[in-house]
C-alpha cells in the first residue's frame, strides 16, 4: 500500500491507519473544559478572540460550546440550521461523461456509504463547523474480509486543535510540541465551514454571536435582580445612640426577616420604618434580550420571521420570503459539506480498497439535492403544448425539473393506460346530431350525463363504434377489443353505455324511418 497517495498527492503507509491518531494523546482525553463564559466581560471576550487569531483556539472553542449550552435561543436556531441537512436527499454522482469504470466506482461507493449506519450523525457533527469554523471527526478503520471500512467515526472537541503558526488555515492536533501535530491522512473528516471570509480562526459563525450572547447575559442578570426585589419596600431600622453591637445585629436580623417571614422582634427602644416600594420595569431589559435574540436569528438563519413572531410584521408573504433566504443558506451549507465528504470520505474509501483514481477531478462526488420542488401539475400541462409547437425539450431536462430519475436497464416503469383513438368530430357525433330532432332527446341527454371529464374520450369513441357497427355482436367484439384491459367494473360500464347508445340510436332510426 506504499503507492497510495492522499488527497494532496502525498504517499501514505497503511500502518498509520491501524489505530486512531489520538490514541497516544491521553492528555487530551483527560482534559476538562474551563468554561470561559463564567464571569465573561467585554475585555475578556476580546482577549479570547485575539488569542484565537494568534493560533490558540482552546478558549474560543470552549466559549462557543458554552454559548450553545447556556443560550437556549442559540441552541434552537443552530439545531434548525444543522438539522435541515437531514431533510434533503443525497446521492453519489459520477463525473461528467463517465466511463464504465467510473460508473462502477460510483455504484461501489454508493453501497459503501449506505453501509455506514451513523451517517446522519456524521452530517450533523460535521455541521458543528458552522459555529466554530471547523469540525474534526476521527476515523477508526477496520478490515472486513479484504475491504477497508470505517469502524467508528468520532467527533473530537474543537478545543483539541490549534492553528499552525506558519499557516493560519492549517489545523493541528494539540500535543507536547509547540506547533501541534499534523492530522494523519485518511484519518479525519475535517469540515472547514466558511460562514464568513477570513482566516480559519475567524470564519466561525459564533464569532458574530458572541457579542449578542454577552449583552443578553447582562440583561438577563439585571432582569433577575429586578424581579427579586421588585415591589418589596425598603425597611429601615433605627436604634438610639449608645446601642451595642449585639443589639444592632438583632435589629438587622429583624429587618432582614421582615422581607421573608413578615415577622420579627426588636427592643422597645428601636424602630423600623418602611419606605416606598422599589419602582422599576422590565421593559429595558426585555428590549435588550429581544435585540440580542433577533440578532442571533439573523446571523444563523438570515431572518427572524422563521423563528420568532412579533404579531406586527409576521405576515405570511414575508415569512415565505424569509424562508427562501433560509433555503439559500441550506444550499450553501450542503455544497460545502458535499465537498468535504467527497474529499475525506469517498476518496479514502476508493483508494484504500484498490479503486485507483488518477485524476481527482474524475472522482465520484457527494451531491445533496437542494432544488425546490417544481409545480408538477403546471409543468406536466405545459410540456405537451410546448412540444406541439415544435420546441425540442430534452427528456433529461424534464426528468431533472420534475425530480424524476431516469429508469435503469430492466427497471420496471409506469405505463399509460390504453387511450381511445380520437376520431373525426363529425363522425363521432353523428348519432347525437340525429338525436337532436327527437322531442325526448334521450340520446343527447344520456350522452351529456356520461360525458364528464373522466369519460369524455371514452364516450366519443363508443359513439363512433356504435355509429359504424353493423350489428350488436360486432359492436360487442369491438368494445372488448378496445377496453378489455379495463377493470371489470369499468368494462361493464363501457359495455352498458355502448348497448344503451345502440338501443337509443336504433329506436330513433325506426321512428324517423331511416
Amino acid at each position: 500500500m506504499a503507492n497510495i497517495v492522499d488527497q494532496w498527492g502525498k504517499p501514505i503507509q497503511s500502518e498509520i491507519l491501524h489505530e486512531p491518531q489520538t490514541a497516544k494523546l491521553q492528555q487530551l482525553h483527560m482534559e476538562y473544559a474551563n468554561h470561559p463564559s463564567r464571569g465573561l466581560t467585554p475585555v475578556r471576550l476580546a482577549s479570547i478572540m485575539q488569542q484565537a487569531e494568534q493560533g490558540n483556539l482552546t478558549a474560543q472553542a470552549e466559549l462557543f460550546a458554552d454559548m450553545e449550552e447556556k443560550d437556549a435561543h442559540i441552541y434552537a436556531e443552530m439545531s434548525k440550521r444543522k438539522g435541515a441537512i437531514l431533510s434533503i436527499d443525497y446521492e453519489i454522482r459520477p463525473p461528467r461523461n463517465p466511463s464504465a469504470e467510473e460508473k462502477s466506482l460510483t455504484a461501489y461507493l454508493t453501497e459503501m456509504v449506505q453501509d455506514i449506519a451513523s451517517l446522519d450523525t456524521i452530517l450533523i457533527d460535521a455541521l458543528d463547523g458552522i459555529g466554530h469554523g471547523y469540525s474534526c471527526q476521527e476515523i477508526e478503520w477496520q478490515i472486513l474480509g479484504s475491504e477497508w471500512l470505517p469502524k467508528e467515526i468520532t467527533h473530537r472537541p474543537p478545543s483539541w486543535f490549534n492553528v499552525s503558526r506558519f499557516n493560519q488555515n492549517e489545523l493541528r492536533l494539540r500535543d507536547n510540541s509547540s506547533d501541534g501535530a499534523a492530522l494523519n491522512p485518511f484519518g479525519w473528516i475535517v469540515h472547514k465551514h466558511r460562514a464568513r471570509t477570513g482566516p480559519l480562526a475567524r470564519t466561525g459563525l459564533h464569532r458574530m454571536l458572541a457579542w449578542p450572547f454577552l449583552f443578553k447575559n447582562y440583561a438577563v442578570r439585571d432582569l433577575a435582580e429586578l424581579l427579586e426585589i421588585h415591589g418589596l419596600p425598603i425597611r429601615l431600622g433605627k436604634y438610639p445612640p449608645g446601642t451595642g453591637d449585639a443589639e444592632k445585629a438583632t435589629l438587622l436580623r429583624a429587618v432582614t426577616m421582615l422581607g421573608h417571614a413578615a415577622a420579627g422582634i426588636i427592643p422597645d427602644s428601636m424602630s423600623i420604618d418602611f419606605q416606598n416600594a422599589a419602582v422599576g420595569t422590565h421593559d429595558p431589559f426585555q428590549a435588550m434580550i429581544t435585540w440580542a435574540e433577533q440578532s442571533e436569528s439573523k446571523a444563523i438563519l438570515g431572518a427572524t420571521l422563521t423563528s420568532q413572531a412579533d404579531g406586527k410584521s409576521s405576515t405570511n408573504a414575508l415569512g415565505k420570503i424569509h424562508n427562501e433566504v433560509r433555503r439559500e443558506i441550506l444550499a450553501s451549507d450542503a455544497r460545502q459539506l458535499a465537498a468535504t465528504l467527497t474529499r475525506d470520505l469517498l476518496y479514502p474509501l476508493a483508494m484504500l480498497n484498490g479503486k485507483q483514481v488518477n485524476d481527482p477531478r474524475r472522482m465520484p462526488h457527494f451531491f445533496f439535492d437542494v432544488r425546490e420542488e417544481e409545480d408538477f401539475q403546471q409543468i406536466a400541462a405545459a410540456l405537451p403544448n410546448l412540444v406541439n409547437v415544435g420546441m425540442s425539450i430534452p427528456v433529461s431536462w424534464a426528468q431533472r425539473k420534475l425530480s424524476i430519475p431516469a429508469a435503469q436497464n430492466g427497471e420496471p416503469v409506469l405505463v399509460a393506460t390504453k387511450t381511445p383513438i380520437k376520431t373525426d368530430a363529425i363522425a363521432v357525433n353523428r348519432v347525437a346530431l340525429k338525436a337532436q330532432d327527437n322531442p325526448q332527446d334521450q340520446l343527447q341527454q344520456r350522452t351529456e350525463q356520461e360525458n364528464d371529464d373522466a369519460w369524455s374520450q371514452v364516450v366519443d369513441h363508443v359513439q363512433q363504434l356504435v355509429a359504424e357497427a353493423p350489428d350488436l355482436p360486432t359492436l360487442q367484439n369491438q368494445l372488448l377489443a378496445a377496453y378489455s384491459g379495463l377493470p371489470l367494473d369499468d368494462l361493464q360500464s363501457v359495455m352498458a353505455q355502448g348497448f344503451a347508445l345502440a338501443q337509443l340510436a336504433g329506436m330513433f332510426d325506426v321512428k324517423t324511418g331511416q
